[in-house]
């Protein structure tokens, strides 16, 4: 299929919108009372840190909404108050953020169903609104609801898409793109459906069996097996691993995807020499400025002398488990939670370790003074950061009290 040329169709649709319908003031007013906090502007304007009694709270300085996230939210906002009365619809979660996600539920904005894996969309009529999130949506799924003749409201970010423009590039000089993400997530599905060949590699581990398979060959069913799901259809690594483009899910930690690049690009220098390289290899850097804001601050805080760590987000929102990793390489206790309801009494906790199912942590606040540093995964809300922090205000009264 030609992305290129559907793109450009689906751009001059008058049944196509990428921009706001006019109530921006309004959507402001409101997602400001919504999701806004005066205490987090407070300590942000304090040099990131507030003491209360025994907690100092340290903020990183880059964290919560960035800025693809708030103008997808808004456009969702906007798009409920342009059609009143009109069926609306959202091929997944806006962001990666239950409370925002309930908030449109309430809003009566329809969720698509999944069933046995794959997506239900027949109780879309023709007329209805359906509104593409900020992961962005399959082309396959553009072309449905256009055929289907739906309004349709794309809050795709623009560094998504910016990616999609990249493994483009790739599918018109016939290259392999090597995307570095999770097969299964909802940005690397869509992403794949505008490359050509391509295959998803989720960490450094899985780049260098590939480059070793690159350099050496190996057993092909082997590498299938190991590849499943994260292939296009009909590829064949001893044939289409000549030819590599590096792309990646926007919300991957930066470090890796560098590492991930200058690998195959060493790789294939070795393979075919320095003066074939840009015969056989091309890169773009398609990182995106807010994930790699996050991180770096991430960096930047854990540097400083920390008793525990709390990361604030979504479970299945990819940038927030990476600022998990960050502070668990530096051997900091850390507390994943998607809102303050997670901080219970008695001193207990309920919270996601890293690749693990919710655990409740006892006496997981200590007494006497404490040093906590609060970072939050670009889906989250100030609110919900604020929610947290006068949950542990409140906590460690009563935990010095105990004491």
């Amino acid at each position: 299929m030609d992305t290129r040329a559907f793109k450009r169709s689906l751009n001059s649709s008058e049944n196509y919108h990428r921009k706001g319908f006019g109530h921006e003031a309004d959507v402001s007013d409101q997602m400001q009372s919504e999701y806004q906090s005066s205490l987090v502007q407070q300590i942000r304007a304090n040099n990131f840190t507030i003491q209360r009694g025994a907690v100092t709270i340290r903020l990183a300085e880059a964290f919560g909404f960035c800025w693809g996230v708030e103008r997808a939210v808004a456009m969702a906002y906007e798009t409920r108050q342009h059609f009143p009365t009109e069926r609306i619809w959202i091929t997944n979660e806006i962001i990666h953020n239950p409370s925002v996600n309930q908030r449109l539920r309430e809003m009566n904005v329809k969720f698509i169903g999944v069933i046995d894996g794959d997506k239900d969309f027949s109780g879309v009529d023709r007329g209805d609104v359906v509104i593409l999130p900020a992961f962005g949506a399959s082309v396959q799924e553009m072309q449905f609801l256009n055929e289907r003749g739906c309004t349709i409201v794309d809050t795709t970010c623009p560094w998504v898409s910016k990616v999609w423009t990249t493994v483009e590039k790739h599918k018109k000089v016939d290259y392999t793109s090597i995307i570095h993400g999770k097969y299964n997530h909802e940005e690397t599905v869509a992403t794949s459906s505008f490359a050509g060949k391509y295959l998803i590699v989720l960490n450094m581990a899985e780049a260098e069996y590939v480059a070793n398979y690159i350099l050496n060959g190996g057993d092909r069913d082997e590498f299938m097996t190991k590849f499943d799901h994260a292939h296009s259809a009909g590829f064949d690594p001893d044939r289409d691993l000549d030819r590599v483009g590096i792309a990646n899910q926007t919300t991957m930690l930066k470090g890796e995807t560098e590492q991930l690049g200058k690998l195959f690009e060493r790789t294939m220098m070795r393979k075919y020499g320095p003066d074939q390289l840009n015969q056989h290899f091309l890169s773009f850097n398609t990182i995106c400025d807010a994930t790699q804001e996050r991180q770096d601050a991430m960096f930047e805080l854990v540097e400083e002398k920390l008793d525990l760590m709390m990361v604030i987000g979504g479970y299945n929102s990819s940038n927030t488990t990476h600022l998990q990793e960050i502070a668990i390489e530096r051997g900091i206790p850390s507390y994943h939670i998607d809102s303050a309801d997670r901080i219970g009494p008695g001193n207990r906790i309920e919270h996601k370790p890293l690749k693990r199912d919710l655990e409740v942590a006892a006496n997981w606040l200590p007494s006497g003074p404490v040093v906590v540093g609060i970072t939050s995964g670009a889906s989250t809300p100030d609110k919900i950061v604020e929610d947290v922090l006068e949950k542990i205000f409140a906590l460690k009264a009563t935990v010095t009290v105990a004491k």
